[in-house]
């Protein structure tokens, strides 16, 4: 028998995240789809960071009542409806029309904080301004002081309940895929030009108003200079390769709330990163974008919480397409998981009410999960409802 998801563009009809990606596949032109799916070289990173999930089996309890099932949480004493946040993903509009935007909607709909990226197209203080939107804002860091001064008093103006610092791109991954399908920086080829006749709806919503470029990067180009093709050579000549732990205890003196290090892998950055004042981690690989045949930050995680656990707040990403990945996550003792391509599959397949459906779908697997676990409070949840593949 032939499966086969949903042919259409209603996106409620959409039943999984694997779903939304189809239909997000069908929507995009085919070098926008490549950005958003592609790892680094062979992608043997891309591929692990789901490979890990299926080695880990449940273990459920069974007679356990299960009707009434608590997703709630807390991140830094605020609450949270469900134990996510949305990850911080550069250029969101070019998947759909004010896409950081619409994730920052969703994302306060759900009652989950959001994660904006510096390489945004939206200004941070316009998504900051989401009315119930718990705002976290990711920095990169940048070789001019002045710029790097004048980005955190913005998040610092614009009342950011956090600040996460991206630590794993300094220099940035080789993701070939995706750089064939341009000519010249971000001038696509002429093949990609034609094939985008291809898809109407992506044509209407995205082109025809026009590329939009970093927001949050245009105050340091010079007036003339704002277009995307200037502020994407700025940013990559400007990433200081040079970041240390000196450099980020300069960030720790601008910031005086909540502060984040992602891009963490090993369990002794993880207890320097504490040391140093972190108020918490992202246990990450960069969604397999940077360096191929590093480790998935679940096979790690078990070491960083057994080192770490109680002292910091620990998050994870990189894979997470199921709840029941969520689940295991938070099994092995992380805080909460962030969610990257997963819900940009949802804002790729239909907007706002895209990535909506995809926090949706989320939501009622961890619950479904929770409740056939036998483990209908996340505070239940513990290595023991876990099982490794192969193990005695």
């Amino acid at each position: 028998m032939s499966r086969r998801f949903h042919g259409g563009a209603d996106i409620r009809r959409a039943l999984s995240i694997a779903e939304l990606r189809h239909m997000a596949e069908r929507r995009l032109p085919g070098f926008v789809f490549e950005y958003l799916e592609g790892g680094a070289e062979e992608e043997v990173t891309l591929r692990r960071n789901r490979a890990v999930f299926d080695r880990l089996e449940f273990v459920p309890r069974t007679l356990v009542a299960g009707k009434t099932v608590d997703t709630a949480t807390a991140f830094f004493g605020s609450p949270a409806a469900l134990p996510l946040a949305i990850a911080p993903t550069g250029f969101c509009g070019l998947f759909a029309r004010d896409g950081d935007l619409a994730l920052a909607r969703a994302a306060a709909a759900a009652g989950i904080p959001f994660i904006q990226s510096t390489v945004s197209n939206a200004p941070l203080e316009k998504v900051a301004a989401t009315a119930g939107l718990s705002h976290w804002m990711q920095i990169y860091v940048f070789r001019s002081q002045s710029f790097m001064e004048s980005l955190i008093a913005r998040a610092r103006a614009a009342n950011c309940d956090a600040l996460v610092v991206t630590s794993d791109a300094t220099v940035f991954g080789n993701r070939e895929w995706d750089r064939r399908n341009y000519r010249a920086g971000t001038d696509p080829t002429f093949m990609n030009k034609l094939e985008t006749l291809c898809h109407p709806r992506w044509l209407l919503d995205v082109l025809s108003r026009g590329i939009p470029t970093f927001g949050n990067l245009v105050e340091a180009l010079p007036p003339d200079r704002r277009d995307l093709a200037a502020a994407a050579t700025w940013s990559r000549d400007e990433i200081d390769a040079d970041l240390d732990w000196e450099k980020l205890a300069r960030i720790r003196a601008l910031w005086p709330g909540k502060l984040l290090l992602k891009g963490v892998l090993s369990a002794d950055d993880a207890e320097r990163a504490q040391a140093e004042g972190m108020d918490g981690i992202v246990v990450s690989n960069h969604g397999g974008r940077q360096l191929d045949g590093s480790v998935s930050p679940m096979s790690v995680l078990p070491e960083i919480v057994s080192r770490l656990g109680g002292r910091t707040t620990i998050l994870v990403d990189s894979g997470f397409r199921r709840g029941t990945d969520i689940v295991k996550a938070l099994a092995l003792g992380a805080d909460g998981v962030l969610v990257g391509r997963a819900t940009l599959y949802g804002l790729a397949a239909g907007g706002e009410a895209g990535a909506a459906r995809a926090l949706a779908i989320l939501a009622e697997e961890i619950r479904r999960t929770l409740s056939l676990l036998g483990r209908p409070r996340l505070g239940a949840l513990d290595p023991s409802c876990l099982h490794e593949e192969g193990s005695l």
